[in-house]
Order: structure tokens, then C-alpha cells, then sequence
């Protein structure tokens, strides 16, 4: 179901491809993504944001007065292959940055890579903790926020609104390790209880654990999976009429799944990292046109992450006025994204101590359309600044070390 908006993303596209500008010394940005595999659509609307960038950046003169080449590998979801794929792009293509895969597994072996090797790495959309954590580096940005700040922005909500006692379903890999511990953590604090089930990313058959969770008879549901199996656990949930007794929520249901499930599964309290409909906030409507002009789609976070991630190097470029890592990563740090890349209210900024972008969390209800506009699926009912859930880089573990 996710495979539409893969296929028309990528229609013109092959893995590895290369996005070429004019000039004869190009300033090169690296990215690895998921452009085959369970979660393509995400890779793809990542890639989608990026090459929207890097077009307005060439259209503009380039980075420090040259013309920018964005070159994307496929790691097809796959950690060993996104080691070697980052590698590449280091090695062979000597890449300035390197923009990281949405699998939190991949982004964090290649956080390695890039450290060893003393690149900008720039992380788009790989959420677990410890990246800018107890495992934050110097050359290391992230723009998607943490499983914590995730679970912290929506916990009290489903709480008060359903009750305490719930039941969650998680991936069994490094995203679901630590936004389960987020949420247990929380409704614990708030004197709830829950049951907690670790499953295969690759799930698609959800019929024994829901009925476990039908036996625990809890008031939340929690939905961690992501893409295709969380769409089909959404669907499962429905077919066996369990929203008649159970609310359903979770932290993320990502805009590329929403429009890939039924409207009947369209429900429940989620999170959005950015969303498009934001009426009256300055240049949205712009990027809204833009990636509707190219890509016959309606901008997701995915397609807002990707596109943020080439502009942060560009600034952090242009206010260093060099391409050295050590001197950019200084340069970021602290920074505040323009109006026309952060695309929300309030300040959005990447923090000093662990180079985490403090931006919204968007929290709100899911909701099949009532316009025609089949992207039209979420109403905001609440803006989370990120610093409010962040917590400090401190308690998060993260000691930033710069090489001498």
C-alpha cells in the first residue's frame, strides 16, 4: 500500500543516482536512504526535500560560490549495506556531509563512520536516543526529535483523556527499544501500568498479540510500529472491533502511512514532526507549492526533514565560510533555522550542548478526510515546543567531546 508514493517519488530516480548543478568543482552532500524496502516511502520523501533544497540553493549562486551535486545511495534498510553506502560517499566521493538514513539502527552505525572520518553528519530522521544522547558527537546534528521528546509530548494527553492502564506494541530494534522505555517511563510516573510487546519490524500478522491485548483489556493502545506494519496493525485492530473499547494513539503515524491506510483506520491521538497546514505561518505555503509542483504530493515531515538537512549544511557552511567539519559543526551550534527552512512558529534551533533541533512536535488527532484533499487527515489540537520535552543534554548523557 506504501508503494504508490514510493514508485511516483522515484519515478525518475535510480539507486545510487546522482543530482547534478552546474560547475566544475561541485560542493557534494551525501545521502543515504531506505529507497527500496519496507519504509521506502519515508526514504523517498526524504530525498524528495533534499533535492528541493539543493535546487534553490543552485538557483541562488550555490554554497560559498559553488554549485552543489546531492548524491543518494540505497541501503535498502539494511545496517551492514548502509555502513558500506556511507563509506562510499566518504571515501570515493568525498562528500562534505553526510546526510544519514531514517532507520535508527543504520543513522547510528553511521554515526561511527562519519566520526572516524571527521565528516558532518546530519541526521534527518533517525529518532532513538542516545544520537544526541549518551552517544552524541561533535560532528553530529539531528533534526527529527528523540523517542523522548515523542513520547514525552503526547503521554499526559492519552492519559487524561483514556485512562492509564495500556497496552503497546513495539519494533524490536533501536527506535522501539527507547520510545518504549519513554512511554513506560511516563505512564509510570503518572501511576499507570502497561504491558509491553516486543515484535519483528517486518510484522504484518498482529492477530495473537492484539488478542493478548483484548485479555489485558487496557484503555490505550499504543501503535509503535512503523509503515507498512503499523498500517496493518491498525487495520487488524479495527477488524476485530476493538475501537469500540480501546483508544488508540502512539507517538508517530507518519503522513506517507496515514494516506496508505483505509479511512476507517485513519484515528486515534499522534504526533506530527511538522505538518503542512499551517495557515498564516510564513513561507509554507511556498514549500507546500513547491513539492506539489514536483512531486504531485503534499510535503510530509519526511519531505521536511530532508529538506532542512541540506539547508542546515548550507548555513552552517556559509556562516563558517569553510568546508571544514570541525569549523561548520562549531558554526551550527546554537544556530537558529531561518523562517523560510523552519516553516513553523517560534523559535527552531539546534541546541549547543548535543546538537538536537528544538523544534515543534505537532500533537493532534487522526481523521479520514472531510475535504476531498486525502492529505487532509490531522487536526492540531497542540504545538509542543521541542525544548519543553527534551530535557537537558546533561541528564540525556550527552558530554560533547571535540577532537583536540
Amino acid at each position: 500500500m506504501l508503494q504508490g508514493a514510493a514508485v511516483l517519488a522515484g519515478s525518475q530516480l535510480a539507486a545510487p543516482f546522482l543530482i547534478s548543478a552546474r560547475g566544475e568543482v561541485p560542493i557534494k552532500i551525501g545521502m543515504t536512504d531506505e529507497l527500496t524496502g519496507a519504509a521506502s516511502a519515508l526514504g523517498h520523501s526524504e530525498v524528495q526535500g533534499a533535492t528541493l533544497a539543493v535546487a534553490q540553493i543552485n538557483a541562488k549562486g550555490g554554497i560559498l560560490g559553488r554549485p552543489v551535486d546531492l548524491l543518494v545511495e540505497d541501503d535498502a534498510n539494511d545496517v551492514g549495506t548502509g555502513v558500506q553506502k556511507a563509506s562510499k560517499l566518504i571515501d570515493r566521493d568525498h562528500v562534505n556531509v553526510l546526510l544519514s538514513d531514517p532507520n535508527s539502527g543504520i543513522a547510528y552505525a553511521q554515526t561511527q563512520v562519519a566520526a572516524n572520518k571527521r565528516v558532518l553528519n546530519i541526521i534527518p530522521g533517525a529518532h532513538t536516543d542516545p544520537m544526541t544522547g549518551k552517544a552524541c558527537k561533535w560532528n553530529v546534528f539531528r533534526i527529527c526529535g528523540t523517542t523522548s521528546m515523542d513520547a514525552d509530548s503526547i503521554t499526559g494527553i492519552l492519559a487524561n483523556k483514556y485512562g492509564k492502564r495500556w497496552f503497546m506494541i513495539t519494533p524490536d530494534y533501536a527506535y522501539g527499544h527507547t520510545l518504549q522505555a519513554a512511554f513506560i517511563r511516563n505512564i509510570k510516573k503518572l501511576g499507570g501500568e502497561v504491558e509491553a510487546i516486543l515484535l519483528p519490524q517486518t510484522t504484518l500478522d498482529f492477530t495473537s498479540t492484539l488478542i493478548k491485548a483484548q485479555l489485558y483489556k487496557p484503555n490505550v493502545l499504543i501503535n509503535n510500529m512503523y509503515s507498512q506494519p503499523q498500517v496493518d496493525c491498525m487495520k487488524q485492530f479495527l477488524q476485530f472491533g476493538m475501537e469500540k473499547t480501546i483508544a488508540l494513539g502512539g507517538a508517530i503515524f507518519e503522513l506517507e502511512s496515514v494516506v496508505a491506510t483505509p479511512p476507517a483506520a485513519q484515528t486515534g491521538w499522534w504526533n506530527m514532526e511538522w505538518w503542512w497546514n499551517q495557515p498564516g505561518v510564513p513561507h509554507v505555503a511556498e514549500f507546500n507549492a513547491a513539492i506539489q509542483k514536483r512531486y504531485n504530493v503534499m510535503p510530509s515531515a519526511r519531505v521536511w526533514f530532508g529538506f532542512v538537512g541540506v539547508h542546515s549544511f548550507r548555513l552552517a557552511a556559509e556562516a563558517a565560510k569553510s568546508l571544514d567539519a570541525y569549523k561548520m559543526a562549531r558554526a551550527l551550534e546554537g544556530m537558529e533555522l531561518p523562517p523560510e527552512v523552519a516553516l513553523q512558529p517560534g523559535k527552531v534551533y539546534f541546541r549547543k550542548d548535543d546538537h538536537q533541533l528544538m523544534a515543534n512536535i505537532f500533537v493532534g488527532r487522526m481523521h479520514p478526510s472531510k475535504t476531498g484533499n486525502k492529505y487532509d487527515v490531522f487536526t492540531v489540537e497542540k504545538m509542543v515546543p521541542g525544548q519543553t520535552v527534551a530535557g537537558t543534554a546533561a541528564d540525556n548523557g550527552c558530554h560533547m567531546v571535540y577532537p583536540s
